[in-house]
């Protein structure tokens, strides 16, 4: 059962902080909302921090449809070092002096790394192998190749260039960027692919996620903050914003709620938010042979 005075299902967006899993933010807001069924939409690992999309009760059921939105990163990326987890976490593997490496070098890097490419995902990311998830294999000692994959990097720009040093006198380049990208993108990974294509090595060191499809870290609330007032996004007001919309009348509505797929108007591509009579969420459909297949059904 629910506690008095927490919210009703919907959205929680947090402000994750750094040193917590998203498991971790995930277990604090099954406690805060006294339910279980709760879920997030994309993991941040634990040195990142900003926007972690929470589903609580029938919320969790869109958080699968929001895992393919789009996505905006801060980050800070140091050239001419390497790491075993392509990030500040891991042990540096390789440390190359930056000397060489020049503002059009990197802005040629970075146009690469631009556009619709194929990315191989960091060894230590959360992807499963054979069942198991990569970055467990990797701290068992294991060898393993993961398949590069299609992933869309709208806008990769650098905002700054500092000169940075490494620990033996070696001198190393920190880049401010910004990336919005699609759903399944690596920050971690454009960062040592940056690096490779410089022949100086890269990794990452900070990373903030401010936007996750509608969902803007202006909108986000610490977990202190919950911690004093928790409550959700509703439900419907969640679907509003993040799929295009369509509203039926009250006969569209009954047969919907009950299975029977209506003749779709020409839907937008992907899921679509259907809204019946006084602005009731009713479901999540997709148009499919001039038919409106329910993905999910809420009312």
């Amino acid at each position: 059962m629910k506690r008095k005075g927490t919210g009703p299902d919907g959205l929680v967006i947090v402000d994750k902080p750094a040193g917590i899993t998203s498991h971790g933010v995930v277990a604090r807001i099954r406690r805060l909302a006294g339910t279980r069924k709760v879920g997030h939409a994309g993991t941040l690992d634990p040195m990142a921090t900003g926007v972690l999309v929470i589903g609580v009760e029938k919320a969790t059921r869109l958080l699968g449809h929001l895992m393919l939105t789009d996505k905006t990163y801060e980050a800070t990326i140091r050239l001419g070092q390497t790491t075993v987890t392509d990030d500040a976490e891991g042990e540096p593997t390789a440390t190359v002096s930056t000397d060489g490496v020049t503002p059009e070098a990197i802005a040629k890097g970075v146009t690469a790394l631009t556009g619709d490419i194929l990315q191989t995902p960091s060894k230590v990311s959360a992807i499963k192998v054979d069942g198991k998830r990569s970055y467990a294999l990797v701290r068992e000692g294991a060898e393993v190749e993961l398949k590069a994959r299609p992933v869309t990097v709208a806008t990769f720009t650098v905002h700054a260039q500092r000169a940075a040093v490494a620990e033996d006198g070696t001198p190393l380049i920190d880049l401010d960027v910004t990336v919005e990208c699609s759903s399944g993108t690596y920050i971690r990974a454009l960062a040592r692919d940056l690096g490779a294509g410089l022949g100086v090595g890269g990794h990452l060191t900070a990373l903030r996620r401010t936007r996750v499809g509608p969902y803007t870290v202006q909108q986000a609330h610490t977990l202190e903050q919950l911690e004093e007032s928790f409550g959700t996004l509703p439900l419907g007001a969640a679907a509003a914003a993040a799929f295009p919309r369509w509203d039926v009348d009250a006969d569209q509505a009954r047969l919907l709620v009950n299975g029977v797929r209506l003749k779709s108007p020409g839907l937008a591509p992907g899921p679509v938010a259907v809204f019946g009579p006084e602005d009731r969420f009713l479901a999540l459909v997709e148009e499919k042979h001039g038919q409106a297949r329910p993905l999910a059904v809420f009312a």
